[in-house]
Protein backbone atom coordinates (compact mmCIF):
# COMPACT_ATOMS: atom_id res chain seq x y z
CA UNK A 1 0.00 0.00 0.00
CA UNK A 2 1.73 3.21 -1.12
CA UNK A 3 1.23 6.38 0.57
CA UNK A 4 0.32 8.15 -3.11
CA UNK A 5 -2.72 5.75 -2.81
CA UNK A 6 -3.93 8.37 -0.50
CA UNK A 7 -3.11 11.58 -2.18
CA UNK A 8 -5.56 14.34 -3.63
CA UNK A 9 -5.42 18.19 -4.56
CA UNK A 10 -6.43 20.19 -1.84
CA UNK A 11 -6.55 23.81 -2.73
CA UNK A 12 -4.65 25.77 0.01
CA UNK A 13 -7.79 28.07 0.35
CA UNK A 14 -9.47 25.14 1.99
CA UNK A 15 -7.39 24.36 4.79
CA UNK A 16 -9.46 26.65 7.84
CA UNK A 17 -7.85 29.03 9.33
CA UNK A 18 -9.83 30.41 11.82
CA UNK A 19 -12.78 28.55 13.94
CA UNK A 20 -16.41 29.51 13.36
CA UNK A 21 -17.82 31.75 16.10
CA UNK A 22 -20.78 29.02 16.77
CA UNK A 23 -19.35 25.71 16.93
CA UNK A 24 -22.10 23.90 15.80
CA UNK A 25 -22.89 25.55 13.15
CA UNK A 26 -19.84 23.96 10.74
CA UNK A 27 -20.85 21.77 7.80
CA UNK A 28 -21.40 18.06 7.84
CA UNK A 29 -21.15 15.47 5.03
CA UNK A 30 -22.53 12.18 5.99
CA UNK A 31 -21.18 9.19 4.42
CA UNK A 32 -22.26 5.82 3.98
CA UNK A 33 -20.04 3.53 4.36
CA UNK A 34 -21.32 0.43 2.84
CA UNK A 35 -22.86 2.34 -0.39
CA UNK A 36 -20.66 5.38 -0.65
CA UNK A 37 -23.60 7.51 -0.38
CA UNK A 38 -23.51 11.59 0.78
CA UNK A 39 -25.55 14.03 2.51
CA UNK A 40 -25.23 17.91 3.30
CA UNK A 41 -25.84 19.01 6.25
CA UNK A 42 -25.29 21.34 8.95
CA UNK A 43 -23.41 19.63 12.22
CA UNK A 44 -25.93 20.68 14.71
CA UNK A 45 -27.97 18.23 12.81
CA UNK A 46 -25.79 15.14 13.83
CA UNK A 47 -28.38 14.79 16.53
CA UNK A 48 -30.57 13.32 13.90
CA UNK A 49 -28.69 10.45 13.58
CA UNK A 50 -28.10 9.26 16.99
CA UNK A 51 -30.31 6.65 17.82
CA UNK A 52 -31.20 5.96 22.06
CA UNK A 53 -28.94 3.41 23.83
CA UNK A 54 -26.15 4.08 21.21
CA UNK A 55 -22.77 5.24 23.06
CA UNK A 56 -20.90 8.32 21.92
CA UNK A 57 -17.44 8.18 23.01
CA UNK A 58 -15.45 11.64 23.25
CA UNK A 59 -11.93 12.61 23.81
CA UNK A 60 -11.87 14.89 26.96
CA UNK A 61 -7.92 15.14 27.17
CA UNK A 62 -7.01 18.74 26.82
CA UNK A 63 -4.15 21.18 25.44
CA UNK A 64 -1.57 22.56 26.89
CA UNK A 65 -0.20 25.75 25.79
CA UNK A 66 2.50 23.61 24.83
CA UNK A 67 4.39 26.38 22.94
CA UNK A 68 7.32 27.70 24.49
CA UNK A 69 9.65 30.73 22.80
CA UNK A 70 13.08 31.42 24.89
CA UNK A 71 16.85 32.67 24.39
CA UNK A 72 19.44 30.45 24.17
CA UNK A 73 21.33 31.83 27.29
CA UNK A 74 25.25 33.11 25.88
CA UNK A 75 24.07 34.48 22.96
CA UNK A 76 20.34 35.64 23.23
CA UNK A 77 19.59 33.34 19.74
CA UNK A 78 16.11 32.57 19.53
CA UNK A 79 14.59 29.04 20.45
CA UNK A 80 11.01 27.63 20.22
CA UNK A 81 10.38 24.57 21.77
CA UNK A 82 7.48 22.37 22.15
CA UNK A 83 6.49 20.14 24.42
CA UNK A 84 5.43 16.79 23.66
CA UNK A 85 5.84 14.28 26.96
CA UNK A 86 5.96 14.84 30.22
CA UNK A 87 8.38 12.40 31.90
CA UNK A 88 9.72 12.20 35.62
CA UNK A 89 11.58 15.09 37.76
CA UNK A 90 10.40 17.91 35.42
CA UNK A 91 12.03 17.05 32.02
CA UNK A 92 9.86 16.74 28.92
CA UNK A 93 10.29 15.68 25.15
CA UNK A 94 10.26 18.18 23.25
CA UNK A 95 10.91 19.70 19.62
CA UNK A 96 13.57 22.38 19.00
CA UNK A 97 13.97 24.53 16.63
CA UNK A 98 16.28 25.20 15.24
CA UNK A 99 17.78 21.61 16.73
CA UNK A 100 21.40 22.45 15.78
CA UNK A 101 21.14 25.09 18.69
CA UNK A 102 20.19 23.22 21.31
CA UNK A 103 23.26 20.70 22.12
CA UNK A 104 23.81 18.98 25.07
CA UNK A 105 23.70 21.51 27.92
CA UNK A 106 22.19 24.09 25.98
CA UNK A 107 20.31 26.42 28.92
CA UNK A 108 17.31 27.91 27.23
CA UNK A 109 15.52 31.22 29.29
CA UNK A 110 11.66 31.76 28.95
CA UNK A 111 10.10 34.53 30.46
CA UNK A 112 13.36 36.70 31.51
CA UNK A 113 14.10 33.53 33.49
CA UNK A 114 10.90 33.20 34.87
CA UNK A 115 11.25 28.88 33.54
CA UNK A 116 14.51 28.01 32.10
CA UNK A 117 15.54 24.43 30.43
CA UNK A 118 18.43 22.34 30.00
CA UNK A 119 18.99 19.80 27.50
CA UNK A 120 19.92 16.38 29.26
CA UNK A 121 19.95 14.42 26.13
CA UNK A 122 19.27 14.48 22.47
CA UNK A 123 16.27 12.00 21.04
CA UNK A 124 15.86 11.18 17.36
CA UNK A 125 14.73 13.20 14.77
CA UNK A 126 15.19 16.40 16.52
CA UNK A 127 13.55 15.60 19.44
CA UNK A 128 15.46 16.92 22.68
CA UNK A 129 15.14 15.88 26.46
CA UNK A 130 14.68 19.14 28.19
CA UNK A 131 15.00 19.60 32.25
CA UNK A 132 13.16 22.76 33.78
CA UNK A 133 13.47 24.91 36.34
CA UNK A 134 11.12 27.17 37.74
CA UNK A 135 9.99 28.68 41.26
CA UNK A 136 6.35 27.87 41.81
CA UNK A 137 3.75 25.67 39.91
CA UNK A 138 4.90 24.67 36.21
CA UNK A 139 1.31 24.77 34.87
CA UNK A 140 0.60 28.00 35.80
CA UNK A 141 3.99 29.34 34.60
CA UNK A 142 3.15 27.70 31.17
CA UNK A 143 -0.13 29.18 30.88
CA UNK A 144 1.22 32.74 31.43
CA UNK A 145 4.09 32.01 28.70
CA UNK A 146 3.11 29.40 26.52
CA UNK A 147 1.27 29.97 23.45
CA UNK A 148 -1.11 27.01 21.80
CA UNK A 149 0.49 24.76 19.50
CA UNK A 150 -1.47 25.23 16.52
CA UNK A 151 -0.79 23.22 13.18
CA UNK A 152 1.65 24.44 11.25
CA UNK A 153 -0.61 24.54 8.21
CA UNK A 154 -2.54 27.27 10.66
CA UNK A 155 -0.56 30.92 10.21
CA UNK A 156 -3.39 32.99 11.95
CA UNK A 157 -3.05 33.51 15.53
CA UNK A 158 -5.55 32.25 17.21
CA UNK A 159 -7.64 35.24 19.66
CA UNK A 160 -9.18 33.01 22.04
CA UNK A 161 -6.93 30.29 23.48
CA UNK A 162 -10.56 28.28 24.26
CA UNK A 163 -11.27 27.66 20.71
CA UNK A 164 -8.80 25.14 20.54
CA UNK A 165 -9.74 23.56 23.52
CA UNK A 166 -13.26 20.90 23.36
CA UNK A 167 -16.30 22.23 25.18
CA UNK A 168 -15.51 19.06 27.69
CA UNK A 169 -11.74 18.97 27.66
CA UNK A 170 -10.40 18.05 31.63
CA UNK A 171 -7.72 16.00 31.59
CA UNK A 172 -4.35 18.30 30.46
CA UNK A 173 -1.27 16.59 28.60
CA UNK A 174 -1.85 16.91 24.93
CA UNK A 175 0.13 18.61 22.30
CA UNK A 176 -2.81 18.98 19.99
CA UNK A 177 -6.33 19.35 19.95
CA UNK A 178 -9.25 16.32 19.71
CA UNK A 179 -10.68 18.47 17.01
CA UNK A 180 -13.60 16.43 15.35
CA UNK A 181 -14.71 17.43 19.09
CA UNK A 182 -14.37 21.31 18.67
CA UNK A 183 -17.68 21.08 17.04
CA UNK A 184 -19.62 20.42 19.99
CA UNK A 185 -21.65 22.89 22.07
CA UNK A 186 -23.13 21.97 25.35
CA UNK A 187 -26.57 22.65 24.48
CA UNK A 188 -25.55 20.14 21.59
CA UNK A 189 -24.07 17.60 24.48
CA UNK A 190 -27.46 18.16 26.46
CA UNK A 191 -29.64 17.24 23.22
CA UNK A 192 -28.15 14.37 22.30
CA UNK A 193 -27.67 13.15 26.22
CA UNK A 194 -31.78 13.82 26.18
CA UNK A 195 -32.55 11.39 23.52
CA UNK A 196 -30.60 8.54 25.17
CA UNK A 197 -27.38 8.66 23.91
CA UNK A 198 -24.92 7.04 26.68
CA UNK A 199 -21.80 9.64 26.31
CA UNK A 200 -18.18 7.72 26.94
CA UNK A 201 -15.66 10.17 28.31
CA UNK A 202 -11.83 8.58 27.40
CA UNK A 203 -8.58 10.34 27.43
CA UNK A 204 -5.74 9.97 24.50
CA UNK A 205 -3.36 12.89 24.83
CA UNK A 206 -2.84 13.73 21.25
CA UNK A 207 0.89 13.96 20.75
CA UNK A 208 3.03 15.04 17.61
CA UNK A 209 2.40 12.32 15.38
CA UNK A 210 -0.66 13.99 14.24
CA UNK A 211 1.22 16.92 12.60
CA UNK A 212 3.95 14.48 11.31
CA UNK A 213 3.94 13.81 7.77
CA UNK A 214 4.30 9.91 6.32
CA UNK A 215 8.24 10.31 4.60
CA UNK A 216 8.09 6.56 3.61
CA UNK A 217 6.29 5.44 0.35
CA UNK A 218 5.36 1.68 1.78
CA UNK A 219 2.95 2.86 4.84
CA UNK A 220 3.50 -0.12 6.43
CA UNK A 221 6.74 0.77 7.29
CA UNK A 222 5.33 3.96 9.19
CA UNK A 223 5.93 4.35 12.33
CA UNK A 224 3.24 5.63 15.03
CA UNK A 225 4.67 7.93 18.24
CA UNK A 226 3.07 6.64 21.31
CA UNK A 227 0.92 8.75 23.31
CA UNK A 228 -0.43 7.71 26.83
CA UNK A 229 -4.69 6.64 27.13
CA UNK A 230 -6.93 5.83 29.91
CA UNK A 231 -10.66 4.36 30.12
CA UNK A 232 -12.30 4.61 33.39
CA UNK A 233 -14.24 1.63 34.45
CA UNK A 234 -17.37 4.15 33.85
CA UNK A 235 -17.06 4.33 29.90
CA UNK A 236 -15.99 0.64 29.37
CA UNK A 237 -18.86 -0.02 30.83
CA UNK A 238 -21.40 2.53 28.96
CA UNK A 239 -19.17 0.56 25.39
CA UNK A 240 -19.56 -2.44 26.33
CA UNK A 241 -23.31 -2.05 27.01
CA UNK A 242 -24.14 -0.57 23.53
CA UNK A 243 -22.34 -3.33 21.68
CA UNK A 244 -23.88 -5.85 24.44
CA UNK A 245 -27.82 -4.42 22.80
CA UNK A 246 -26.37 -4.16 19.28
CA UNK A 247 -26.63 -0.20 19.38
CA UNK A 248 -23.84 1.52 17.85
CA UNK A 249 -20.40 2.63 19.34
CA UNK A 250 -19.10 6.22 17.31
CA UNK A 251 -16.44 7.72 18.29
CA UNK A 252 -15.98 11.09 18.15
CA UNK A 253 -12.63 11.98 16.27
CA UNK A 254 -9.81 9.48 15.10
CA UNK A 255 -8.01 10.36 18.80
CA UNK A 256 -11.29 8.60 20.35
CA UNK A 257 -11.32 5.67 17.40
CA UNK A 258 -7.16 4.70 18.61
CA UNK A 259 -8.23 4.80 22.28
CA UNK A 260 -10.69 2.18 22.11
CA UNK A 261 -9.59 -0.11 19.17
CA UNK A 262 -6.27 0.00 21.61
CA UNK A 263 -8.06 -1.49 24.28
CA UNK A 264 -10.50 -3.49 22.46
CA UNK A 265 -10.23 -7.29 23.50
CA UNK A 266 -10.94 -9.76 20.53
CA UNK A 267 -14.45 -10.37 21.52
CA UNK A 268 -15.19 -6.59 21.13
CA UNK A 269 -15.38 -5.85 24.66
CA UNK A 270 -13.49 -3.20 26.98
CA UNK A 271 -11.75 -3.46 30.29
CA UNK A 272 -10.72 0.15 31.82
CA UNK A 273 -6.95 0.22 31.26
CA UNK A 274 -4.26 3.08 30.94
CA UNK A 275 -0.90 2.68 28.89
CA UNK A 276 0.73 3.90 25.73
CA UNK A 277 -0.40 3.31 22.12
CA UNK A 278 1.04 3.55 18.87
CA UNK A 279 -1.69 2.19 17.42
CA UNK A 280 -1.69 2.57 13.32
CA UNK A 281 -4.49 1.85 11.93
CA UNK A 282 -4.89 1.54 7.85
CA UNK A 283 -7.21 -0.23 5.20
CA UNK A 284 -7.54 -4.03 6.48
CA UNK A 285 -7.51 -3.16 9.57
CA UNK A 286 -10.44 -4.91 10.93
CA UNK A 287 -12.77 -2.67 13.79
CA UNK A 288 -13.28 -4.66 16.74
CA UNK A 289 -14.98 -2.05 18.88
CA UNK A 290 -16.08 0.90 16.53
CA UNK A 291 -19.45 1.01 14.16
CA UNK A 292 -19.24 4.83 12.90
CA UNK A 293 -17.08 7.68 13.17
CA UNK A 294 -17.27 11.62 13.31
CA UNK A 295 -14.25 13.11 12.20
CA UNK A 296 -12.78 16.62 10.03
CA UNK A 297 -11.48 16.30 6.91
CA UNK A 298 -8.03 15.56 6.66
CA UNK A 299 -4.54 16.46 4.98
CA UNK A 300 -3.86 14.21 1.81
CA UNK A 301 -1.44 11.38 2.53
CA UNK A 302 -2.11 11.55 6.03
CA UNK A 303 -2.52 8.87 8.92
CA UNK A 304 -5.98 9.80 9.88
CA UNK A 305 -7.03 9.59 5.41
CA UNK A 306 -5.68 6.35 6.32
CA UNK A 307 -8.01 5.81 9.24
CA UNK A 308 -11.05 7.36 7.29
CA UNK A 309 -9.95 4.63 4.82
CA UNK A 310 -9.87 1.55 6.83
CA UNK A 311 -13.48 2.23 7.74
CA UNK A 312 -15.49 3.60 4.61
CA UNK A 313 -13.02 1.83 1.88
CA UNK A 314 -10.57 4.16 0.24
CA UNK A 315 -12.82 5.00 -2.91
CA UNK A 316 -15.71 6.17 -1.20
CA UNK A 317 -13.57 8.35 1.14
CA UNK A 318 -11.85 9.76 -2.06
CA UNK A 319 -15.09 10.49 -3.57
CA UNK A 320 -16.46 12.25 -0.90
CA UNK A 321 -13.27 13.94 -0.22
CA UNK A 322 -13.63 15.20 -3.90
CA UNK A 323 -17.19 16.16 -3.38
CA UNK A 324 -16.13 18.27 -0.72
CA UNK A 325 -13.60 20.09 -2.13
CA UNK A 326 -15.96 21.07 -5.24
CA UNK A 327 -18.97 22.21 -2.18
CA UNK A 328 -15.96 24.36 -0.58
CA UNK A 329 -15.86 22.03 2.48
CA UNK A 330 -13.10 23.74 5.16
CA UNK A 331 -10.46 21.49 5.88
CA UNK A 332 -7.99 20.48 8.85
CA UNK A 333 -8.49 21.07 12.64
CA UNK A 334 -10.60 24.46 12.61
CA UNK A 335 -12.71 22.94 9.17
CA UNK A 336 -16.02 21.24 8.64
CA UNK A 337 -16.89 17.89 9.71
CA UNK A 338 -17.70 14.27 8.25
CA UNK A 339 -19.96 11.39 9.67
CA UNK A 340 -19.02 7.69 8.68
CA UNK A 341 -21.84 5.40 9.38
Amino acid sequence: MRKEDFNFDLPEELIAQDPLEDRSSSRLLVLDKETGKTEHHVFREIIDYLEAGDCLVINDTKVIPARLIGSKIGTDAKIEVLLLKRKENDVWETLVKPGKKAKMGTRISFGDGLLVGEVVDIVEEGNRLIHFEYEGIFEEILDRLGQMPLPPYITHQLEDKNRYQTVYAKHSGSAAAPTAGLHFTPELLKKIEEKGVQIARVTLHVGLGTFRPVKVDNILEHHMHSEFYQIEEEAAEKINTAKANGKRVIAVGTTSCRTIESAAKEDGTIAPVSGWTDIFIYPGYQFKVLDCLITNFHLPESTLVMLVSALAGREHVLNAYEEAIKERYRFFSFGDAMFIR
